[in-house]
């Protein structure tokens, strides 16, 4: 489904953005003041960066279907988190149906999102709880084996764990944007 996707600079500036964003997307489109010509979001997204263009959509735009309908998205990419960590829980699930749902009240929606709120706490402290596990097991194997080796094992690790965090953010940042650009109409 395409969305159309537009706003304005002044609605930008008057959503108080970073001045160095709204500088960089000023100098973009060859301008120095915002005006209330329409803006497609598309513009924001090659002007700026991806972080920038979510900040627009979900404050700068004059209304949230959109915004709405990629956040069902992004949650739906993390859904099986959910559905395997806590089987049966519907939290996550009904929030998506409720973010797609264009007739919800403000009521429903806030009901929703407070549920899959704690859904998503529960996950991060059942994931905090392995985490410290993991940790400790760790320093009990550490403790027991040599400097040497302890050093080697932690420097591989790190880096291991860093390539793995930034290869990850990467592509789900990278879909994120295929799937934003995807929904925007371009004029």
């Amino acid at each position: 489904m395409k969305y159309a996707s537009t706003t304005t600079l002044n609605a930008i500036r008057a959503a108080q953005p970073c001045a160095d964003g709204l500088e960089k997307l000023l100098t973009h489109l060859g301008k120095t003041k915002a005006d209330n010509e329409p803006l497609n979001l598309i513009e924001v997204l090659d002007s700026n960066c991806l972080d920038d263009a979510l900040w627009v959509l979900s404050f700068a735009m004059p209304d949230d279907r959109l915004s709405r309908h990629f956040q069902a998205w992004c949650a739906e990419q993390v859904l099986h988190i959910f559905e395997k960590e806590f089987p049966g829980d519907t939290r996550v699930y009904d929030q998506i149906t409720m973010l797609r749902n264009d007739d919800a009240t403000w009521e429903e929606s806030d009901a929703a999102r407070a549920a899959a709120w704690a859904a998503a706490s529960d996950a991060a402290s059942d994931a905090a709880s392995d985490a410290a596990r993991a940790a400790a097991w760790a320093a009990a194997r550490d403790a027991a084996s040599d400097a040497a080796w302890d050093a080697a094992w932690a420097a591989a690790r790190d880096a291991a764990w860093d390539a793995a965090w930034a290869a990850a953010r990467d592509a789900a940042s990278d879909a994120q944007e295929r799937q934003l650009r995807e929904m925007l109409v371009t004029p």
